[in-house]
């Protein structure tokens, strides 16, 4: 068996995989999910289906569209500003990471950016905090949750400006109100779906308020006029996206997934402030429940960790290269029985070093 902690694409539900192959083969009397027209009655019920179900587990309220669109988080680094960055304002946000950093990289390309803080000095090792977002602000954007090193944000920083956040890691994982935004963006491949979706959930009052002219493809008012079909959508990854948002709800949905991530973290952030071998990266306040990073007190030995943990069928735990040492992406999907994998190993590392020495 292996227990996959890969930070993205990332592990689904086994019975999602089962349902997908079987849609690969047969989806509708005798035809291929991927060779279905997105036009026909049967795919329009699916994408009908899929945003019913993204506004049920969130609980969207009214006045908020949901589209399915392409190009990942990084196109929308591009398509946020290009929508609501005026000629002559400026956008706030909050530097936590590679990717908020590229975020910003794209904004500047459309209008002004103001960094209103940023833990770049610390290798992003904490989230800021008591920073002040400039009221004149056209929207202040944060990312929730920091793949490459670890730390999350659980609480919305206070603002009346419009406020967008890239949600690519921890969407669906934790109840949060959407109300307190205006524009949320995630790529599916965390705990939505497969690679080749994102999803957007954008509050329709805060469009139409540039001059800018936006090409149509790049333009959120085309895909909300469209029902997220004003191009040949990514079918297929919509379709998994489905099944795993039924496979979600099954479960009772977001709060009650909530609980399992909650259980998930905090047995392996016990494990690793216990065993004298590891410690933890980032500052205990700000540690992520989607991927937990931490080294060895002694760094020689990661390799031999990392050749032990693989040896019983742990995969996808190498750090990312800027941090090193382990990443454990533990999104919905992974089971705890997986988590208890991860720490008898560790536990077991342990002890033969115990003995060695």
């Amino acid at each position: 068996m292996k227990h996959n902690f890969g930070a993205g694409p990332c592990i689904l539900p086994q019975e999602v995989f089962k349902q997908a192959a079987q849609a690969v083969l047969d989806f509708n009397d005798g035809l291929s999910i991927l060779e279905i027209s997105h036009r026909t009655t049967e795919f329009e019920a699916v994408v009908a289906e899929a945003d019913k179900l993204v506004k049920e587990l969130l609980n969207v309220p009214s006045g908020y569209s949901v589209l399915f669109l392409q190009g990942g988080a990084s196109l929308q680094f591009a398509m946020v500003p290009m929508n609501l960055l005026g000629d002559g304002q400026t956008a706030s946000y909050l530097d936590t990471g590679v990717w908020a950093t590229k975020a910003l990289k794209e904004a500047k390309f459309i209008g002004n950016v103001n960094v209103v803080a940023s833990s770049k000095d610390a290798n992003y090792t904490f989230i800021p905090k008591d920073f002040e977002i400039p009221a004149d602000s056209a929207y202040f954007h944060y990312t929730s949750n920091n793949t490459i090193y670890g730390t999350e944000l659980f609480e919305v920083p206070k603002t009346n400006v419009p406020v967008v956040c890239d949600m690519s890691s921890d969407i669906m994982s934790r109840v949060i109100d959407v109300s307190q935004f205006d524009l949320i963006y995630a790529g599916a491949q965390k705990n939505v779906g497969p690679a080749g979706l994102t999803i957007a959930i954008v509050k329709n009052e805060v469009l139409g308020k540039i001059d800018r002219k936006i090409p149509s493809m790049l333009n959120y008012q085309s895909h909300i006029d469209n029902d997220s079909m004003y191009n040949t959508p990514p079918v297929f990854s919509i379709y998994v996206a489905l099944l795993n948002l039924r496979w979600l709800k099954s479960k009772g949905g977001v709060a009650e997934i909530e609980k399992e991530n909650k259980q998930k973290a905090e047995a392996l952030y016990r494990e690793i402030d216990r065993n004298p071998l590891f410690k933890g990266t980032c500052a205990v306040e700000d540690r992520s429940r989607m991927n937990i990073c931490f080294v060895m007190e002694n760094p020689a030995l990661e390799k031999p960790f990392l050749k032990y943990a693989e040896e019983q069928g742990i995969v996808g735990i190498k750090g990312h290269r800027s941090v090193g040492g382990f990443r454990a992406s533990m999104y919905n999907a992974l089971p705890i029985t997986s988590v208890h994998a991860l720490i008898d190993a560790m536990q077991l590392f342990e002890e033969q070093q115990a003995k060695a020495n």
